[in-house]
């Protein structure tokens, strides 16, 4: 029995020894402080920087066409670090850095010859593409070493930006960070119509894989500020932007869908003129497709609840159910202007379908749908659709603010 003893004894030192070792984390792996963590990143038509430009003159450049800029939003724990030690309108919690090229690989691996840290993509949370880029390319070649790289999560949100996308990843306000900030903005969805659900690289990629039209939010950017306003339209054909819609239109698109969180229904009393607001607590929109024959036709039918968060009309009582059922009224035919608009500027200017029509058809009649798919956008636009919208008050607020 000591014997055996004696055997094991050294088996079990070999095997402690190892398990130390993998214990001790990887031998190759660089440290966080030594790194710069790309956050952001913006595509433009070729415009190269002041500082590439000093650099090329003095022989700095390479083989390459100068068709794209690529803008890189770092953050790195040295600038952190030095912005909360430091205050002053000239401290920034980024750095933006600019290459020019056609590669966009080629172009985040000359970086490297400009900083001492290499860049890493684990953490990048937003991709802006500029609107003369994304009229002029397909979406697939944009985006395609980030599809492929797998540093790239992807729940990376996708924009596109009216103007230069680089202007959307500056800011005038100390300790912000734009790539966070436009990530946040998402999250507000809940308080309006006008944001549409991420669009991220997975689904981008879904999307451009069924050949299927569909919408990118668009930003704009204006002295260091943006603001969500509207959406590109992105033919399923092409797969290249074709045109943007408004927020308004955007708006229709979301009665269409359904998917709002929340937001508010401007609209106006019919006998006084004056405002009356209705603010969404639900929403929900069912698209049933209609087939006879060759025929195809769709129903849309909205629904909503909600509460009368405003109202200007001071004459008469307010909490009466025939005026609120006047502000119901009100409000669906403002909702129905919003979703007759859109639906006129899909099917007659743009003649995408970027609502899901298709996708309903194709979940409800597969047959059919496998007929019409090739050419289905063309279809789209001349099928008719009939809307219905009903909308109820069931909170009025603790006053109407009336004359009794």
């Amino acid at each position: 029995m000591k014997q055996s003893h004696n055997n094991i004894r050294p088996l079990f030192i070999s095997l402690s020894v190892l398990l130390f070792l993998s214990l001790t984390g990887c031998w190759s792996s660089h440290e966080i402080e030594e790194q710069s963590l790309g956050i952001g990143l913006a595509f433009d038509k070729a415009k190269p920087s002041s500082i590439e430009k000093k650099l090329n003159e003095q022989g700095g450049g390479y083989s390459k066409k100068d068709r794209i800029t690529a803008t890189y939003q770092f953050i790195t724990p040295q600038v952190a670090s030095s912005t909360t030690k430091q205050s002053g309108p000239e401290q920034k919690s980024y750095l933006n850095v600019s290459e020019t090229g056609d590669s966009f690989h080629q172009m985040v691996r000359e970086l490297s010859l400009r900083s001492e840290q290499p860049v890493t993509a684990h953490h990048l949370k937003v991709v802006v593409i500029g609107e003369d880029l994304a009229k002029s390319y397909k979406l697939e070649q944009l985006l395609n070493q980030n599809f492929r790289e797998s540093e790239v999560r992807p729940s990376c949100l996708v924009l596109i930006s009216k103007g230069r996308a680089s202007k959307t990843l500056e800011t005038k306000k100390d300790g912000e960070i734009p790539a966070f900030r436009l990530a946040g903005i998402v999250e507000n969805a809940y308080r309006t119509t006008r944001i549409l659900p991420p669009m991220s690289h997975i689904k981008v990629e879904s999307k451009i894989k069924s050949g299927s039209s569909f919408l990118i939010q668009k930003v704009l950017s204006a002295d260091g500020q943006v603001k969500f306003a509207g959406a590109a339209v992105i033919d399923g054909r092409t797969h290249k932007m074709t045109g943007f819609l408004n927020e308004e239109e955007l708006e229709g698109v979301t009665w269409i869908t359904g998917k709002g969180k929340g937001g508010v229904v401007k609209s106006f009393d019919k006998e006084t003129g004056q405002l009356i607001v209705y603010e969404i607590e639900s929403m929900k929109s069912s698209i049933v497709p209609r087939v006879k024959g060759d025929n195809i036709s769709f129903d849309v039918n909205i629904e909503s609840v909600g509460r009368l968060s405003e109202n200007w009309v001071t004459s008469g009582n307010t909490f009466k159910n025939e005026f609120l059922k006047k502000a119901e009224k009100s409000s669906e035919k403002e909702v129905k202007r919003l979703v007759g608009n859109v639906l006129e500027k899909m099917q007659k200017e743009y003649q995408v379908d970027v609502a899901g029509f298709g996708n309903h058809l194709r979940i409800e009649h597969p047959k059919v749908w496998k007929k019409v798919k090739k050419d289905w956008d063309q279809t789209f636009s001349e099928t008719p659709i009939n809307y219905d919208v009903k909308l109820t008050i069931n909170d009025y607020g603790a006053s109407d603010g009336s004359k009794k």
